[in-house]
């Protein structure tokens, strides 16, 4: 049996309209400094003053969320027992207000132990709204909140599905201004998110439609929107199209990509969305080798020719340099800061997390640690995957 997780969603501009007709007493803003800097928190606020709720701000959130921010806004969540969590941010924001919130209603969970096989009888407190800030992470839609152990430098992976948003608010105006770096990582972590979706062990008849449309809007919108951050349009698009990938692989999964990109990104710094898109090309090399991959769909979508998988493949993954190399992103570990002696003395626990990475098992292809090891250094030095 399956089933299809959707938030309510209110999109298009003036969708934070929607926050002037919200019922309750009090709300939890969980955002980071950036964003209350700007003044992105006033939009919100000032629809709140208008539903009449008081509110609180948590801007502590920093990239990357690690489990000590998240306990610390439980703890405050506590204290102010709000009736409405507000995740206003990126995926980290987001991300951060789901795993906040789990443990407001349930103190007594395990973190690291939520899966979506546990029910926890959440919105006995509070609901939750997502309000994303960047076009790219779909967290704003998804089961999911990806969180970082400092102590341990891994990422930590919650999954359930009570923990998609009641509400999710894709109002454009809050990605205007994002700076072209910022668009190009999170456009291609969208365009990851819709590729993985379509492509994995879990894709479905429901998945399929919302990845192959997301893909579309990405290749359409995603270079207007770096090469001028004022196109209103295709910022709406695309902000669009980081939701409905979300709603593609939130009811699916991901896959390879994800493994390795966690992995290495919570190592070496590098933001989630970069460091998951530069391995989707090797992923990709690496897959077609399975004999059950999906990619002349995706070709076909991206308006290439391919007569077969292996075409399709090399075609994609052509398509996929040129975008890097028109967004300024790296195509390699080397050019995203990893030297070879960090590799060597990081592989192990390159690997290591890598494996236990949920979406490692939903690839088509699941590599061994052999696998792994080679996947890292190919992707070191740019070399084509031959194995």
């Amino acid at each position: 049996m399956w089933q299809f997780k959707s938030p309510f969603i209110t999109f298009g501009q003036d969708a934070l309209d929607y926050l002037d007709s919200l019922r309750g007493r009090h709300a939890f803003i969980v955002t980071d400094a950036n964003i209350a800097r700007f003044g992105l928190t006033d939009y919100v606020t000032e629809h709140l003053d208008n539903a009449g709720l008081t509110y609180t701000l948590f801007e502590r959130v920093e990239p990357e969320p690690s489990l000590q921010t998240v306990r610390a806004a439980a703890a405050e969540m506590m204290r102010v027992q709000p009736d409405w969590i507000i995740g206003l941010g990126g995926g980290s924001c987001m991300d951060a207000a789901k795993a906040a919130w789990l443990l407001y209603e349930r103190p007594d969970v395990d973190l690291e132990g939520v899966t979506p096989m546990e029910q926890f009888g959440l919105r006995s407190k509070a609901r939750l709204i997502a309000i994303p800030t960047t076009s790219g992470t779909g967290s704003e839609t998804t089961l999911a909140a990806v969180l970082t152990d400092i102590e341990l430098h891994r990422k930590v992976t919650l999954g359930s599905y009570e923990l998609v948003p009641d509400v999710a608010i894709v109002d454009p105006r809050f990605v205007m201004k994002l700076p072209p770096s910022v668009t190009a990582d999170t456009g291609m972590d969208a365009l990851t998110h819709a590729i993985e979706g379509y492509s994995n062990r879990m894709r479905n008849d429901f998945s399929d439609g919302l990845a192959l449309n997301a893909i579309r809007l990405v290749l359409d919108y995603l270079p207007r929107a770096f090469a001028n951050g004022e196109d209103a349009a295709a910022r709406e698009h695309m902000h669009n199209a980081a939701t409905i990938a979300g709603l593609a692989f939130g009811n699916s999964q991901t896959g390879l990509s994800h493994a390795l990109g966690h992995s290495f990104g919570a190592l070496f710094k590098v933001p989630h969305g970069r460091a998951v898109s530069l391995f989707l090309p090797y992923v990709i090399q690496y897959e077609v080798g399975s004999g059950m991959s999906r990619y002349t769909e995706i070709a076909h979508t991206m308006r290439l020719h391919a007569h077969d998988e292996r075409e399709a493949a090399r075609v994609v993954t052509g398509r996929l340099r040129e975008l890097q190399a028109k967004l300024n992103l790296p195509t390699t570990l080397k050019q995203a800061g990893a030297t070879a002696e960090q590799l060597d003395e990081l592989m192990p626990r390159l690997i290591a997390n890598a494996e236990m990475d949920s979406q490692l098992v939903m690839n088509m292809r699941v590599p061994d640690a052999q696998d792994l090891e080679r996947l890292f250094r190919y992707a070191f030095d740019g070399r084509t995957i031959d194995f």
